[in-house]
C-alpha cells in the first residue's frame, strides 16, 4: 500500500503562457521555447538568472535534451529535469518541480514544453518514435495513432455501449470552447450531422475524432506563495497529483488508465470531490481518452459514461465546463505542448485570466494528462488538483 501522500505546503503555480500555434513551422523546437521564455520576460519581467529551475519537454527538440536547452537558452539552473513523455508531461513537470521548490532546490522553476511541425515531421516522428513502432508496428504499415485509437476506440465502444453520437457531444462541446478562444486554430461551429458526416480515417475514427498537428509551445512557473506575491503574480496551490505508468498491462486492449490505479487517495489528499470541481482540463488526442478519463477521475462509475455524456453540458457555461480553451480537438496539438496545454487552461480559469470565456466563478481545476502510446495503450498518466490562492 502506498503512503499518504506529502501535502504540497509551500508551492504556487502561476503564469500560464502560450506562444500562439501554427499549423505548420520551418524553426525549431528551440526557437518556440525561446518564444516562451520571451513570453515570460514580457508579461512576468523574468530574466535567465531568476531561473534556477527548468523542466522541459519535446518530441522535436533532438538530439537535444534539457541539457543540451538549457545551454541554447542561456539557463543556468541549479535543478532541471527532462520529461519524455508527451501528453503527461504537464502534469508530470508540475509534480517534479512542486517538490523541487518544497524542498529548496528550486525556487523558481520554469515548466515549459515546445515542438515544431515542418511538412513532413509528423511522419519521421511516427517513424521513430519508439523501438516498439520501430520494430513491430510501424514496418507493417500500422501509421501511427490514428491505427492505435480506432482498435481503442472500437473495444471500448463495445465494452460500455457507448455511441459515435456521444464522442461528438464532446467534440462539439470542445468546438463551441474553442470559439472565444483567438489562438484555436479551429473556431468554425461544428454540428452533429457535420461529426457524424465526416470522412472515415480508421474505422471508427472520423475526421473531428482527430487532433491537428501544429507547431507551439506553452509554460508556467512553480515558485513559493512568497514569490509569487512578490512578483504580483496570481497563483494557485496544489491540492493533490497522481502519476501511474504501465498500469493494468495485462489488459488485452485499455480501457482504463492509470488514473484508476489511484483516484481514491488522489481525492482524500486533495480534500475534494468531483462536484467540487468547476471546469475539467484533460488530455484530449481522442474523444475515447476523453471519456476514459471522466470515469477513471470519478466523475462516473466505470460503463455509465455514455449517460453521463448524454445528461452533461460540457461547455464554458454548462455543469462541467470541460477543456475551456477547445483542448487539442479545436485549439490544435503542439506535440508534447499538448500535454501542458491542459495545465496552463486549467490555471487560466481560476486565475481568471482566460484566452476566451471565463467559466463563471471557477476556483478549482482538475487537469489531467495521457502519453505515449504504444499499439493498444497509453502508458503515462497523471492529474492534478490546482484551487486558486485567495
Amino acid at each position: 500500500m502506498s503512503r499518504r501522500q506529502a501535502s504540497y505546503d509551500g508551492v504556487a503555480v502561476c503564469a500560464p503562457v502560450t506562444v500562439p500555434y501554427v499549423r505548420f513551422s520551418n524553426e525549431t523546437a528551440h526557437w518556440w521555447a525561446g518564444a516562451a521564455l520571451r513570453q515570460l520576460r514580457d508579461s512576468v519581467g523574468l530574466t535567465p538568472a531568476d531561473v534556477d529551475g527548468f523542466c522541459f519537454a519535446s518530441f522535436t527538440a533532438g538530439p537535444d535534451t534539457v541539457v543540451g536547452m538549457v545551454q541554447h537558452l542561456g539557463l543556468t539552473p541549479r535543478w532541471m529535469d527532462h520529461l519524455p513523455t508527451g501528453g503527461a508531461s504537464g502534469v508530470m513537470a508540475l509534480r517534479r518541480a512542486a517538490r523541487a521548490v518544497q524542498c529548496g532546490d528550486a525556487d523558481l522553476v520554469v515548466c515549459l514544453a515546445a515542438d515544431t511541425n515542418a511538412i513532413d515531421s509528423f511522419r519521421h516522428g511516427l517513424a521513430n518514435f519508439s523501438r516498439f513502432s520501430q520494430d513491430a508496428v510501424y514496418p507493417y504499415g500500422f501509421g501511427g495513432p490514428n491505427a492505435t485509437f480506432a482498435l481503442i476506440t472500437d473495444a471500448y465502444m463495445r465494452a460500455y455501449d457507448v455511441t459515435r453520437e456521444d464522442f461528438g457531444k464532446l467534440c462539439i462541446a470542445q468546438r463551441a470552447n474553442a470559439a472565444s478562444n483567438p489562438m484555436a486554430l479551429q473556431r468554425k461551429p461544428l454540428t452533429m450531422d457535420d461529426y457524424l458526416g465526416a470522412r472515415p480515417i480508421a474505422d471508427p475514427i472520423h475526421l473531428f475524432d482527430c487532433v491537428m498537428p501544429c507547431a507551439g509551445a506553452e509554460a508556467f512557473i512553480v515558485t513559493t506563495p512568497e514569490i509569487a506575491e512578490r512578483r504580483g503574480l496570481k497563483a494557485a496551490s496544489v491540492l493533490a497529483t497522481i502519476e501511474r505508468h504501465n498500469a493494468f498491462p495485462d489488459d488485452p486492449v485499455q480501457l482504463r488508465g492509470g488514473w484508476e490505479m489511484d483516484i481514491d487517495g488522489f481525492w482524500e489528499s486533495a480534500g475534494i470531490t468531483p462536484g467540487d470541481v468547476d471546469c475539467l482540463q484533460v488530455y484530449d488526442d481522442y474523444p475515447v481518452i476523453v471519456a476514459m478519463q471522466i470515469e477513471d477521475l470519478g466523475f462516473c462509475p466505470k460503463g455509465l459514461v455514455g449517460k453521463v455524456i448524454r445528461q452533461t453540458d460540457f461547455t464554458i457555461s454548462g455543469n462541467l465546463p470541460l477543456n475551456t480553451n477547445g483542448g487539442q480537438l479545436s485549439a490544435g496539438q503542439a506535440g508534447a505542448a499538448g500535454g501542458f496545454q491542459n495545465v496552463t487552461e486549467g490555471l487560466r480559469q481560476i486565475l481568471r485570466q482566460p484566452l476566451g470565456d471565463q467559466v463563471p466563478g471557477a476556483n478549482i481545476a482538475l487537469v489531467s494528462g495521457f502519453g505515449l502510446v504504444n499499439y493498444d495503450r497509453g502508458v503515462c498518466t497523471g492529474a492534478a488538483a490546482l484551487k486558486a490562492m485567495s
